[in-house]
């Protein structure tokens, strides 16, 4: 077990997706140049739309793991008080 959750690995996926989002973006800048015109502008703003979509998810994302590692956390914390209360009875 590596100890990631499926949380920690969709995150890391969505890192990854992200960064070759942004690869892309400055190849097709590079590759493009002044030739592209407006229709370069437009796909340059859906990428970037794209990707602070992908930004806000992610962050989403990570808000969730927090919240779910707190709930989990809180759930061992009662059941070891529950084991504890039930073994001195």
């Amino acid at each position: 077990m590596s100890g990631d959750s499926a949380l920690d690995i969709a995150a890391k996926r969505l890192e990854r997706a992200v960064f070759l989002l942004e690869q892309r973006l400055a190849e097709r800048l590079k590759a493009a140049g002044a030739e592209a015109g407006g229709l370069f502008d437009a796909d340059r703003a859906n990428l970037a739309t794209q990707l602070d979509e992908a930004r806000a998810r992610e962050r989403e994302l990570a808000d969730a793991g927090a919240e779910a590692s707190a709930a989990l956390g809180r759930a061992i914390l009662e059941i070891r008080q529950a084991l504890n209360g039930a073994q001195e009875h």
